[in-house]
């Protein structure tokens, strides 16, 4: 589901409708609208097939995605022409994603999702926060009540700033953890405390927080501190490569809507279920077949 926004607009004479698409990292994409038979493969070994589904055909395409290494975009979110919305009671409001972990030194994983029944995360672990009802209905939005870096806590509550239900934006589609500037100072800071190591410069220019040669181990846990439940982040959850020698922190400042991004679920078996409005978090190596 990406941070979006959308427009379309119809020429009766030419019997067609055109569409124009922008997301939060600027990408965009412009085209017409058509309908299409869908099919998806079952656990059952048949095929469902979703006919008339509205999807867009892009004439004009620009950002962080190119033509020759995808086919497109699925649209997760809660806006009408989102696939979740066309697939309507079929999946009883349910589906969930794997994201596989990447490195610069590793092959485009391969993510899994699933709808429907097959798509509740269950197990002993399972982590659930409830979903917010907050406009607009295309973003998930979820409840911090606070951020962990080891065993020092930053409680929003205590920030100055208006603490309020549904504050985060739950989104595949955006990379990088965004938080407010005045946010993201404290917690860079409460790494920096931390990892006792020089700084660097990262090679992209990008990011805020990089270290040379950073290992591992000497990445604290960090624990986002939902409604209902806390979710412990491991280091490739945290920190991702920029260079051969050079790790940054996937953490960034923005003073639009903070968003829970796709670095930081990676390794979790992500669970929607919008009739019960709740998400359900459980770590999980992605890389494997999972049921």
């Amino acid at each position: 589901m990406c941070h979006a926004s959308y427009s379309t607009s119809c020429n009766r004479t030419k019997k067609t409708c055109g569409y124009q698409v922008r997301y939060g990292d600027d990408s965009y994409s412009v085209g017409d609208l058509a309908t299409e038979t869908i099919r998806f493969g079952s656990s059952k070994k048949a095929q469902v097939a979703l006919k008339n589904t509205v999807i867009g055909c892009g004439h004009n395409n620009a950002g962080t995605f190119s033509g020759d290494k995808e086919s497109g975009i699925v649209g997760l979110g809660g806006g009408k022409f989102s696939l979740i919305s066309q697939m309507g009671s079929s999946i009883g409001g349910k589906f969930s994603y794997c994201l596989a972990p990447f490195t610069q030194h590793s092959p485009v994983p391969k993510s899994k999702i699933h709808f429907g029944t097959n798509a509740i995360v269950l197990g002993n672990k399972v982590v659930i926060t409830p979903l917010a009802k907050k406009s607009p209905a295309t973003y998930y939005f979820l409840t911090l009540e606070g951020v962990s870096v080891g065993k020092k806590r930053l409680d929003f509550r205590q920030v100055a700033f208006s603490f309020e239900e549904g504050n985060i934006i739950l989104d595949s589609g955006t990379v990088l953890t965004m938080f407010s500037p005045e946010i993201y100072v404290k917690l860079e800071a409460m790494v920096k405390g931390q990892i006792k190591l020089p700084t660097v410069a990262d090679p992209i220019g990008a990011l805020s927080l990089c270290y040379k040669s950073l290992s591992m181990e000497k990445i604290p846990i960090i624990t986002m501190h939902f409604k209902g439940g806390d979710v412990k982040l491991g280091p490739l959850n945290t920190f991702v490569e920029t260079s051969d020698n050079t790790m940054c922190f996937a953490f960034a400042a923005s003073y639009g809507v903070p968003i829970y991004g796709n670095i930081a679920q990676m390794n979790f078996m992500v669970g929607y279920d919008l009739k019960k409005k709740r998400i359900s978090f459980k770590a999980a190596d992605c890389s494997k077949q999972l049921h």
